[in-house]
C-alpha cells in the first residue's frame, strides 16, 4: 500500500522519482539531495466503489418541488395518481436511464412498476 515518506535529513516530504542512472524508483527530497530506494512499487492507489444497484437517496419534500416534472403514474402505496419523477444521478460509466418517482400525497419513493423486478433499484421501503 502507498504511504508517505519523509526525508531523514530535513523532514520534508519525499516524492517518487525515477533514477535514470540506476534504473530504479527512488523517493527523493525536493529541498536537499537526499533520496532512498523505494521498497514499495505502488506510489498511488485509486479505490473505486462498486455500486451494484441504484438507490433512491434523500427524497424529503420532493412532491412540493416546483422544478420537478409530474407524471400521472399510480402510487403503489396509496393509489394516488400524481408523482414527481427524476433521473438516476449515479456517476458510472454505463448507467441506464432510470426514473425514480415520489408520490406527492404520501411521499413514497418507487420506480416504474413496468420494469422487471430484478432490474429495479433499491427503494426506501421496497
Amino acid at each position: 500500500m502507498a504511504s508517505l515518506h519523509f526525508c531523514s535529513e530535513c523532514n520534508n516530504l519525499l516524492y517518487p522519482k525515477a533514477d535514470q542512472h540506476r534504473r530504479i524508483m527512488v523517493y527523493a527530497c525536493r529541498i536537499c539531495q537526499y533520496d532512498e530506494i523505494g521498497e514499495n512499487k505502488c506510489v498511488y492507489r485509486n479505490d473505486l466503489l462498486t455500486v451494484t444497484k441504484e438507490q433512491v437517496g434523500v427524497t424529503t419534500d420532493l412532491g412540493a418541488d416546483p422544478t420537478l416534472a409530474h407524471s400521472n403514474i399510480l402510487c403503489p402505496r396509496c393509489g394516488h395518481e400524481d408523482a414527481v419523477f427524476y433521473q438516476d444521478q449515479s456517476k458510472r460509466k454505463e448507467t441506464r436511464m432510470l426514473l425514480f418517482f415520489v408520490c406527492v400525497k404520501c411521499n413514497h419513493s418507487f420506480t416504474d412498476p413496468t420494469l422487471p423486478s430484478d432490474s429495479r433499484p433499491d427503494t426506501d421501503d421496497g
